[in-house]
């Protein structure tokens, strides 16, 4: 019964051990920028999307200098529905992006 109770004590330990390592992890990863920057282009779609976490997800084509070019899409997301509202109100248009982007983020976070 004893070895039991130490065994017991030793898996809970270990499971509160890695779960701390885990919200730590996830604390530097959302608090590391990896790159930040603007992206100048066309927002082409947003949409609040995700099985679990629900997110703002967007699509932009960026504008290029050479014309005949294949087009370039930056995908991001968004977390404050004020940016979100202003993004819809110039879908099509060509807009600037401030991002920042932040690597190893589980998704309900999203990348940028």
């Amino acid at each position: 019964m004893k070895l039991l109770g130490t065994l017991l004590k030793s898996l809970f330990g270990g499971l509160l051990v890695l779960a701390l390592l885990g919200v730590g992890y996830v604390l530097f990863a959302y608090h590391f920028t990896y790159s930040q920057g603007e992206s100048v282009g066309f927002v082409q779609k947003i949409s609040y999307k995700g099985w679990l976490c629900k997110t703002w997800e967007g699509e932009q084509v960026r504008a290029l200098s050479v014309v005949p070019a294949v087009p370039e899409k930056f995908e991001f997301t968004v977390r404050d529905a004020d940016v979100v509202d202003k993004i819809n109100q110039h879908i099509g248009q060509k807009v600037v992006l401030e991002y920042e982007q932040h690597r190893g983020l589980p998704r309900c976070f999203g990348d940028s």
